[in-house]
């Protein structure tokens, strides 16, 4: 892992947002993600300066990962050190919109009526 991508990863590892399990480095299809959570269907990655010789990879490679249902973040690595908060952030709220949500009881079930 890079600098970027440790200190990331100290702030999504171990379920810390809203109990949601992240991988790091998973496999999907023929892509190699840097973080992953199956459960949100939400993939994040870091780019460095090589990312600009890598453009129409990076983007096919979201195109086929959106296809698969996939939501792509993507973040440069200098974003990591200057804004994590933010960050973590945008993260929580993809999150959060992403996580399936328990069934609302039906009315009578738990609501004491």
């Amino acid at each position: 892992m890079t600098d970027a991508e440790r200190r990331l990863w100290s702030a999504i590892r171990g379920k810390q947002l809203a109990d949601v399990k992240f991988r790091r480095q998973a496999p999907i299809g023929p892509y190699i993600v840097d973080f992953v959570s199956f459960q949100c269907k939400l993939v994040i990655e870091l780019d460095g300066g090589q990312h600009s010789e890598r453009v129409q990879y990076d983007r096919q490679r979201t195109e086929w990962l959106s296809l698969q249902g996939f939501e792509v973040l993507r973040y440069w690595n200098h974003q990591v050190f200057e804004d994590l908060d933010a960050i973590v952030e945008q993260i929580w709220r993809k999150v959060n919109d992403r996580s399936p949500l328990p069934n609302p009881p039906h009315q009578g079930e738990g609501t004491g009526i």
